[in-house]
């Protein structure tokens, strides 16, 4: 079976119990939860027993701590995060507003995942895996976005698979230092996984058919478009497979998409029929968002299983 590797930040949330814009008042507050949006998708891989590793960076205390064991304990190799002494983990306070949008403060680029640089023990992990998952945003690092490009070029150069999320706000788009790399991800993409307007971020004179149509053609085997509480729609030359929304209470979307990412390239990567493979998919997206805390809801195969189960009854 293909191992698995993502290249990027770990950290902790921290949820304040109140519904408000921001922090300019005392609040309480629950967490921490283990997160960071590279660390939720490769713990629903490991969770759904796909062999995956990791490559980061956390301070040597209790914010890191809880994240290792967290990760450990759902399969996945963590001997490439690097436990700095000294140094802090990163972390995110949130704060739902009433309208259910979320503001987020962040302690990432000072933190320690904000100093990710290649070691002995990265390239080892590099050369013992056969796919990598992208996360646009890790090129709004230079550091990070050189190291996430090479392992890319060694993974695929001897015969590897990419999958890529953007995850990224549209004005980093027009900045001419993210557009090259993303465009060079892009070039080697296998599986693509846009949320909404993403679809567009590379194609943007296109409607979705169009978009659809000229990323395919520039060789991407599979897009899978996340939509949210919509559910999802899959696309490879010749098929279109939808997953129809799943009702659910949503208690925390963060972390949603990654859920579903995760669980669609574990299933991926074994070859499931890609309309199953979308289906169980949107199970996990579905899961996560009932879950207080971002990677509380990710979820192993019994427990996709039951929440499709609860949709057919």
């Amino acid at each position: 079976m293909q191992k698995v590797l993502t290249i990027g930040e770990v950290l902790v949330e921290i949820v304040a119990t109140t519904k408000g814009d921001g922090f300019l008042a005392a609040q309480p507050l629950v967490g921490p939860f283990p997160s960071g949006a590279p660390a939720i998708f490769i713990d629903q891989v490991g969770k759904l027993g796909t062999p995956c590793a990791i490559v980061s960076r956390v301070g040597d205390d209790d914010f890191g701590r809880v994240n290792i064991e967290r990760l450990r304990a759902d399969g996945v190799d963590v001997s490439g995060i690097e436990i700095a002494e000294g140094e802090t983990t990163g972390s995110a306070f949130v704060r739902y507003r009433e309208d259910g949008s979320r503001a987020f403060l962040y302690n990432i680029r000072h933190s320690a995942c904000g100093k990710i640089r290649p070691n002995p023990v990265s390239a080892a992990l590099v050369d013992s895996c056969d796919h990598l998952h992208v996360m646009g945003s890790a090129f709004s690092a230079p550091e990070l976005g050189a190291m996430v490009m090479d392992a890319a070029q060694r993974i695929k150069t001897r015969g590897g698979t990419i999958s890529f999320d953007p995850n990224l706000r549209p004005e980093l788009m027009r900045d001419p230092a993210m557009r090259a790399p993303l465009d060079a991800i892009l070039a080697m993409t296998d599986l693509f996984l846009p949320s909404g307007e993403e679809l567009f971020l590379f194609e943007p004179d296109h409607d979705e058919a169009g978009a659809v149509e000229a990323l395919l053609a520039r060789g991407i085997r599979t897009v899978v478009l996340k939509r949210g509480a919509k559910g999802a729609s899959l696309f490879q030359k010749g098929l279109r497979a939808d997953a129809q929304p799943i009702p659910v209470e949503e208690l925390d979307p963060t972390g949603a998409g990654d859920a579903f990412g995760g669980a669609f390239l574990s299933f991926w990567l074994r070859g499931t029929d890609p309309a199953e493979a979308l289906r169980l998919a949107n199970a996990a997206g579905a899961r996560a968002v009932t879950r207080l805390g971002p990677m509380e809801g990710t979820s192993t195969r019994v427990e996709l299983d039951a929440i499709l189960q609860g949709q057919k009854g």
